[in-house]
């Protein structure tokens, strides 16, 4: 049952002041690469992806270089681009082409090539196709998303359900033949946590909440949507006493987004929480591309890694459809509501909500960063 994930992290530092936290003794083999900047996120990729040490740091380094290689090559290829997925297990980042003449290019770039029939941009159009009608869907669909290794928009459905995403597909006017329907187990609801843990609280319905900081901004910082509503005060404490921030605007269904503007005695700060480990400090918020690796933290799990699956994707929750998500591998649970997701250092959103738990795995989507700070005309603070 994938549902939204209330936290009980203060997942950023704001305090009246913050002193910096010393790094954990290690040796030379565990020392983590410069591109992840906290022991605990380097011990969780290697846990979660399976990965040594060695594995763990080489992987990092050819993911940066991968980020780098799919923005230039997005920027050559203009409407040839049609995707980039990059493989964890081999280091390779394969680009999708509209256009066979195109191929030279990326090979002649260092990555490979694939001619696909949709591509991206048409793929993200059926996603806004079915966005539209979605309101109309049956029970039984629980999302869609653009699946870039298959050229194909995928809908999840529950089991026998597959003629609800028939109707949808008619009702929204796509292309059949670009459409996947997978069932799932998945089922969104949404779940806050009830008090419990570090701040931030809030109060929803006359009961108190609690969930995650995101990322630091000038003036406050950033959350998700189902985190508190526009207007409302957010606090440090399960007793509603200690004032925290203000809730500036908040978007909750449609997408997961949210900013609290935050008074001049609390300090924003460019780090995420570290959870018995050194703090990581944010570097900026270049976006990971598909299949590469995330790692997310919170309170309530620690530190958690996986791969991006999808991006542009829409889950369904008894509140209404959130669409955009990136869906990944990652697991997470009550209490991580709004925490923070990083590639490396670089900062890429906040959790959402997802299905499963960290015991068995599970499926989590994080709302982009990027999105809530250019709608907000916010400025990410990093280090």
């Amino acid at each position: 049952m994938a549902r939204a994930f209330g936290g009980t992290v203060l997942a950023l530092g704001l305090a009246a002041s913050a002193a910096p936290v010393a790094w954990a003794d290690a040796t030379a083999a565990d020392t983590p690469d410069p591109l992840v900047s906290s022991p605990g996120q380097f011990e969780a990729l290697k846990r979660d992806l399976g990965l040594s040490s060695a594995d763990a740091t080489d992987l990092m380094a050819k993911e940066g270089k991968a980020r780098t290689l799919e923005a230039e090559l997005r920027d050559t290829l203009g409407s040839d681009f049609g995707g980039a997925v990059f493989d964890v297990a081999d280091g390779t980042l394969t680009v999708s082409v509209t256009d066979e003449a195109a191929v030279p290019t990326v090979e002649e770039a260092g990555a490979r090539a694939e001619v696909v029939t949709y591509g991206e941009q048409a793929l993200d159009n059926v996603v806004s196709d079915l966005n539209t009608a979605g309101s109309d869907a049956e029970d039984g669909v629980t999302g869609w998303y653009v699946d870039a290794a298959d050229d194909s928009v995928v809908i999840t459905v529950l089991e026998g359900q597959e003629k609800a995403a028939e109707e949808l597909v008619a009702e929204a006017g796509v292309e059949a033949e670009a459409v996947t329907v997978r069932e799932s187990a998945e089922q969104p609801t949404t779940l806050a946590d009830v008090v419990g843990g570090n701040p931030y609280y809030f109060s929803q319905g006359g009961q108190a909440y609690v969930c995650s900081v995101g990322f630091g901004v000038v003036g406050g910082y950033v959350t998700a949507g189902h985190c508190g509503e526009t207007g409302s005060t957010t606090y440090l404490n399960s007793g509603l006493s200690q004032t925290l921030g203000t809730v500036e605007s908040s978007t909750f269904p449609g997408s997961d987004k949210a900013w609290v503007s935050t008074g001049s005695e609390h300090t924003p700060t460019g780090t995420v929480n570290g959870y018995d480990n050194a703090d990581i400090t944010v570097t900026g918020s270049d976006e990971a591309g598909i299949g590469a690796s995330v790692c997310r933290s919170g309170q309530t799990t620690g530190w958690h890694c996986g791969t991006i699956e999808s991006k542009n994707s829409t889950v369904n929750y008894p509140e209404g459809s959130v669409s955009g998500l990136t869906r990944t591998t990652a697991c997470a649970e009550g209490g991580d509501s709004g925490g923070s997701w990083v590639a490396g250092t670089e900062a890429q959103g906040v959790t959402s909500g997802g299905s499963g738990n960290c015991t068995t795995g599970g499926t989590t989507y994080f709302q982009p960063v990027n999105e809530i700070l250019s709608d907000n005309n916010l400025t990410l603070i990093t280090g």
